[in-house]
């Protein structure tokens, strides 16, 4: 497996359209799109940042969640084998597929597989 780029990192919050308004006014964040309630993606100079609603985030997600990108996120065999905790799979159609897991410390991660 091969990590192509940080993806994304994000936070979860109960009030996007807070969270929202303090990214944008407060750090003047770049607003890319929203996903009503559930998704929002911004830019930090070159690098995305989001923010996720408990809905959208992998069950457990405290504080960020770092989402590297990877050609393809069939690494779950691998992840276990080097003492990680796989926690699930997401495909989420035309925007691509999530491989959800723990490190060995405990840190959630995720894999992003960009949509063809």
């Amino acid at each position: 497996m091969t990590v192509e780029k940080l993806q994304n990192a994000y936070y979860v919050t109960g009030d996007m359209d807070r969270a929202i308004a303090f990214y944008r006014e407060t750090l003047g964040l770049d607003l890319m799109f929203q996903d009503g309630g559930k998704w929002a993606q911004l830019k930090a100079g070159g690098v995305n940042f989001a923010l996720s609603s408990a809905d959208e985030a992998p069950d457990g997600a405290v504080g960020a969640t770092v989402v590297f990108e990877v050609p393809d996120a069939a690494a779950a065999a691998a992840i276990a084998a080097a003492g990680g905790e796989v926690l699930g799979e997401r495909d989420m159609g035309d925007h691509g597929k999530t491989l959800t897991f723990r490190d060995p410390d405990g840190n959630l991660v995720q894999l992003f597989e960009r949509a063809c």
